[in-house]
This record gives C-alpha cells, structure tokens and sequence, in this order.
C-alpha cells in the first residue's frame, strides 16, 4: 500500500472479509488507518480478522435485505460509513455443456444481486439525508472474466460482466440524485486463493488442461507480466480507490490483472 494514502477517520465495510481477497483488503484498509467492520458469513474467521486488525464483525447475507440492513447499521453506529467493498462472491465452473441453472442462479444471486444491494444500502446511508451523511465509496469487485473469453467459467464471467455495468449505472445515478457517492470496480487476474486454487483444479478435472499446474501456466502465458496476481495486488487498487488520490475517478473498472484481459 502506497505510503501517502491516509485513510484515518473513515469507515469502511467490506462483504467476503473473513478471508482470501476481502481479508487482504480489509487488512490494507486498517493499515491506511481506516476502521474496518468485516461483513461475511464465516462468523469464526470474520470474527477473528476483525480482531486483529481493531475492526468490527457483522453477521451478512449479501442476498438478504434484512442482513444489509443490520449490517450498515453497525458500520454506521461505529463511527459512519465511507467506504463499501462489495467483494463476497462465489464461482462454480462448469461447461455450457453441462451447466446446471442451481448454480447460475446462486451466482446470481450471490455476486449480482449480493453486488446491487450492497450498493443500494451503501446509497442510502452515504446520501446527504442519510444516517452517514458524507457521501463516498462504493468499490465492487468484478473480475478480469468480464473481460476475456475462458473456458468453463461462462456463468461466472457473466455475473461479474453484470457487476462492470451495475458500477457504471450506479455511478450515473449517484451523481444524477447528488448522492456524492463515487462507484468504481477492479478486475482481478487470477490470484492463487482458495477460490483461485479451486479454478485450476476445476479446470483440470474437466478436461481443459492436463494439471492444475498447466490451467496455472496458461493463465501467466496470457499475462504480460508473466505471473499471477497477490492479494496485495488487488488490496492497494482497492485503498487507491477509495482515497482522495481517486477523487475524480468514477464510474470505471480498473483492471488488476497484469494485462491479461487488455
């Protein structure tokens, strides 16, 4: 994380905290000074990270008004609210062959609708008649599947292509209503995460490449800057946008994926 980004003073909520990327963006968040509440299922381990980093755990079903609801009220009862991550979301590979409408659905639910309530309850508390009051941040996580054909994961990048136009439609309407709310999205490369690493081994067992190690060693050949990405990586895009060094950065997807999807 850059050094200059001061973030001390704001608070930030962040869906999928309990581990993988929304971990390692929770973390960066409170290492630039920012209080953190970790939203997520895993009640454990999101307990947990929030206790060391200083932050908050709230129980949240990203699909589930009522769960929005409580949750943006502990964010705002610890201090405000400033900044939103929406980051929970789920992937199940599979080939339009064989594609399962269960699993769709879940992830549409899930990463789409997860994504639009998050913004609408981020909406509603920043606005300037809201219980926040001070305008903000909404960053969502896409993906750099919304940006490239690969195999096996077509659901999936379509959710995540979903998540690229809510940001932008979301962003307008913010700035039509005078929310003062700017709405901005990262694409991810692949990161080697448990989410990561079960798309590789999908990858394998369907028949797309001989190992995991070779559905990994594809990803890097059509990665310009031939390697996977970090959790760090994604975490510093994720502080940059929700500083003031983003000020007047609204309404885009920032790829975070070594160029792979350019």
């Amino acid at each position: 994380m850059p050094s200059s980004i001061d973030l001390s003073g704001r608070t930030a909520l962040v869906t999928g905290g309990a581990q993988g990327l929304g971990e390692g963006m929770a973390r960066a968040l409170a290492a630039a000074g920012a209080s953190v509440v970790i939203a997520d299922l895993r009640d454990d381990q999101g307990a947990a990270v929030a206790a060391a980093i200083g932050g908050h755990f709230v129980h949240l079903d990203v699909t589930n008004e009522l769960s929005w609801q409580a949750a943006i009220a502990v964010a705002v009862e610890t201090g405000g609210l400033d900044i939103v991550v929406n980051n929970a979301g789920i992937e199940i590979s599979s080939l339009i062959l064989d594609l399962e409408p269960d699993d769709v659905r879940r992830m549409l639910e899930v990463n789409v609708l997860g994504t639009a309530l998050g913004i609408k309850h981020a909406f509603r508390a920043m606005r300037p008649e809201g219980p926040a009051g001070q305008g903000g941040v909404v960053i969502n996580v896409a993906s750099v599947a919304a940006t490239i054909a690969f195999p096996a994961i077509a659901g999936y990048s379509a959710t995540k292509s979903a998540v690229d136009r809510l940001t932008r439609v979301a962003a307008m309407e913010s700035g039509k209503l005078g929310l003062g709310v700017r709405v901005n999205c990262i694409y991810p490369g692949l990161v080697p995460t448990e989410m990561g690493a079960g798309l590789a081994n999908d990858m394998a067992e369907l028949g797309l490449y001989p190992s995991p190690t070779d559905a990994v060693a594809a990803v890097v050949e059509l990665t310009p800057s031939g390697r996977l990405g970090t959790i760090e990586d994604m975490a510093d895009a994720v502080v940059f946008l929700a500083s003031d060094h983003a000020k007047f950065v609204n309404g885009v997807g920032l790829p975070v994926d070594g160029g792979m999807g350019m």
